[in-house]
């Protein structure tokens, strides 16, 4: 029998473009859609976009347990670990870690929410990309160019952040570049937004040019900014600088533009 949230209604079936969060939020609305958008906007994705601008697949896995080095090891890839953990030069799942690093071929990026809800979608159904404030257009143009306007079903979900007891911190950075993704597929034409689709929307509409400063005072930015991580948020409001398309494919992420 389904569990409540497993409920139909609670996968917006009826509609073209589907909103939710988290790791459950995307076993619900990503079910039956042609494609499924990721949003981690700090920073998985932020941190995807960099990588794939500088040439490197990245391998998502879920967060950074004693299974993530013997994986990094089977693919010969890197393995970020987590930011306080990284030495001088070291690769993290800091954007700007990246940015400085020589580029490597292939990167595993763990993380608890984004990372973590790509690799659970890689075995699924539909398409996965991810996005963020940085490419959020690039990804609403590749969907629009490779998929029926009215047609096809999107979800878009909104990673979000963790408790200190596990449960699920919706993120408004993340909420944002959501609707960022979904404003660029409503202003290519397409009208059936779930209610849920279009207050991302909305809650997009309302921080649109100014993201910086949006990102820099709500929670999940200041507190990277008060880890000394503020790079990170900068990065992350690089609206539209990539036209990467990360498209999972084989349980790795590659550029698709």
């Amino acid at each position: 029998m389904m569990s409540a949230w497993q409920d139909a209604a609670h996968r917006q079936g009826s509609y073209g473009i589907r909103f939710d969060w988290g790791t459950r939020g995307a076993t619900a609305v990503a079910a039956g859609a042609d494609v499924a958008v990721v949003v981690d906007v700090l920073s998985f994705t932020t941190t995807l976009t960099v990588a794939l601008d500088g040439g490197t697949l990245v391998l998502p896995y879920r967060w950074n347990d004693e299974t993530a080095v013997a994986y990094a090891r089977e693919h010969d890839a890197v393995l970020a670990v987590g930011r306080s953990a990284a030495e001088p030069g070291g690769i993290s799942l800091s954007a700007a870690s990246v940015r400085a690093a020589e580029p490597a071929a292939r990167l595993v990026l763990p993380s608890p929410n984004g990372s973590t809800i790509a690799h659970q979608l890689g075995s699924g159904g539909a398409e996965c990309l991810g996005a963020s404030l940085r490419n959020a257009a690039a990804v609403a143009a590749w969907i629009g160019s490779h998929h029926v306007t009215g047609t096809a079903s999107v979800a878009v979900i909104a990673a979000g952040e963790r408790w200190p007891d596990g449960g699920l911190r919706p993120a408004l950075e993340d909420l944002w570049g959501a609707g960022a993704v979904i404003a660029g597929l409503a202003a290519a034409g397409w009208t059936s937004l779930s209610p849920e689709a279009e207050l991302a929307r909305v809650g997009h509409a309302a921080v649109r040019g100014r993201e910086l400063a949006a990102l820099l005072s709500c929670a999940s930015g200041r507190e990277l900014t008060d880890n000394g991580y503020r790079a990170d948020v900068e990065i992350a409001a690089e609206v539209d600088r990539s036209d990467v398309v990360p498209i999972l494919l084989d349980q790795r992420f590659v550029d698709g533009s």
